[in-house]
């Protein structure tokens, strides 16, 4: 497999909906693996495809601690089907590297998706793995995380960007 670059928020592809994949074919089986091994070597939590410049909807997650068995989700077209409650937590992302925000999210969540047989499967989730899925199925639908917060801290946040953008060009 191959480590993919990680596409950084203001890239294009990170704020545009992704396109429904139609058949779980070796491309796409290829692209997890690849998606799965970036993840880990960032080290991250989930990845969505457009995170690593692919436009389509497949995303990876492992809410497992590093010290247990890898408990790995590969969903393609991933939708939330039922939620309930509310939790605020502090995230981070891959692609916006540098910022972390308190967001609020759905405590409890079931998802929809197919596998890479191409089977249909529900997962239903909550705690840290809730809160990725969401998270990554954001990313999908053109969404960041920092979409979530105030206009405040987002405008704090683009100001910082472009400080650092700035000084790497100099």
């Amino acid at each position: 497999m191959a480590i993919l670059e990680i596409c950084t928020y203001p890239q294009k592809v990170l704020l545009e909906r992704a396109e429904l994949i139609t058949d779980i074919d070796q491309e796409v089986a290829k692209l997890a693996g690849q998606m799965a091994e970036t993840m880990y070597n960032a080290p991250g939590i989930g990845l969505a495809a457009n995170q690593v410049g692919v436009a389509r909807r497949l995303i990876v997650a492992d809410a497992a601690p590093r010290t247990l068995e890898s408990n790995l989700v590969v969903l393609a077209n991933p939708e939330i089907i039922a939620a309930e409650g509310e939790v605020t937590s502090e995230e981070g992302c891959l692609s916006v590297p540098d910022c972390q925000a308190e967001v609020k999210r759905y405590e409890k969540i079931a998802v929809r998706g197919l596998d890479l047989r191409g089977e249909e499967v529900v997962i239903e989730a909550d705690g840290l793995l809730a809160i990725v899925l969401q998270h990554e199925i954001d990313h999908l639908n053109g969404v960041l995380f920092i979409d979530h917060i105030s206009r405040l801290k987002r405008d704090l946040f683009k100001r910082r960007l472009r400080k650092n953008m700035a000084k790497r060009e100099a």
